[in-house]
């Protein structure tokens, strides 16, 4: 179990570095959105990420409805971020 447990724990770190990259991923959008007077939030686009995780999901035999509720949250997380980055308000 101990050796299991690192394992598990070391691909909890690369998420995080994933998700890391993300945020960068996400300022360099809010960048452009700012440029450009665009709006944080695009409707038609948060559903596009949302069912491409679905898919992706499926394809890799995970439960697409979990996995579409994380990255639901995920998206509204970088909304706030790009809102943030919009006002002057970035970390």
């Amino acid at each position: 179990m101990p050796a299991l447990r690192a394992e598990i724990d070391a691909l909890d770190a690369e998420l995080i570095a994933l998700l890391a990259r993300r945020r960068a991923l996400i300022d360099r959008a809010a960048q452009i959105k700012k440029d450009r007077a665009l709006p944080a939030r695009i409707d038609w686009r948060v559903e596009e990420v949302v069912a491409n995780a679905r898919r992706h999901a499926t394809a890799k035999g995970l439960d697409p409805e979990l996995i579409g509720t994380i990255w639901r949250q995920l998206v509204e997380a970088a909304i706030a971020q790009e809102n943030r980055h919009l006002k002057g308000d970035h970390e």
